[in-house]
């Protein structure tokens, strides 16, 4: 007994041990996201979150306002989404007409939520997204992460900071809030408001309830 007692006890102080620093690295990153500035002496890779519906449509009309030093794109959509990926190759044909040198790709993970799933059963199928999301993260070593409300961006954010937390590199989390949100955040905002480098909101009210959100007006 008095052996398996050292063992266990041994177990939670490593385990203790090793989610402390967890948190003190992650806080670390997230303090100094401001002083991470990628693109700095090229282009910026990216990985564009892309969301059913409304999402899509506002994230495309974002990047079509990013200079052409952002590129590959690496957009990441749910498996089950049938309508993004017409929009996002519609928009890259007639984004390679006027810059031959412009790059892509795209990608599907398991969605994160459905719409009106159980929070008991969105546990499982957001476990189920974020271990698709952490080996794509880790193979595709983007400078950025750039999202706007789908669910999905979700595990995707949290494997671009897991690379930081093991010094493997440093992502930056941008964050887009949707247009459609005028006084509250959407989940994934009120998860990413805390999580984010840059956080955007389009209404002047979300800025007076959440301080660290930038407000610009309209961004698409």
């Amino acid at each position: 007994m008095a052996l398996l007692y050292v063992v266990v006890s041994g177990v939670v102080l490593t385990a203790v041990v090793l989610i402390t620093v967890f948190i003190l690295r992650l806080f670390g990153i997230l303090r100094n996201g401001y002083e991470y500035k990628p693109g700095q002496k090229g282009s910026v890779s990216v990985l564009v979150v892309a969301g059913s519906g409304g999402h899509t449509t506002e994230i495309i009309r974002l990047l079509g306002s990013l200079s052409q030093s952002y590129n590959p794109r690496h957009y990441v959509i749910a498996d089950t989404d049938k309508m993004s990926e017409e929009k996002i190759r519609a928009f890259e044909a007639e984004r390679k007409e006027s810059d031959s040198t412009s790059q892509f790709t795209l990608h599907r993970i398991p969605r994160s939520r459905e719409v009106r799933q159980s929070w008991s059963s969105s546990v499982l199928s957001s476990l189920s997204a974020l271990m698709s999301s952490v080996p794509l993260v880790f193979r595709l070593h983007p400078d950025m992460v750039l999202c706007n409300g789908p669910g999905t961006c979700v595990p995707l954010c949290a494997a671009g900071l897991l690379l930081g937390v093991l010094g493997l590199k440093r992502v930056l989390i941008v964050y887009v809030e949707s247009i459609c949100r005028v006084e509250t955040l959407s989940l994934s905002g009120k998860i990413l408001y805390y999580l984010s480098d840059y956080f955007f909101v389009q209404w002047a009210p979300l800025k007076d309830k959440y301080p660290k959100a930038v407000y610009l007006g309209r961004l698409v």
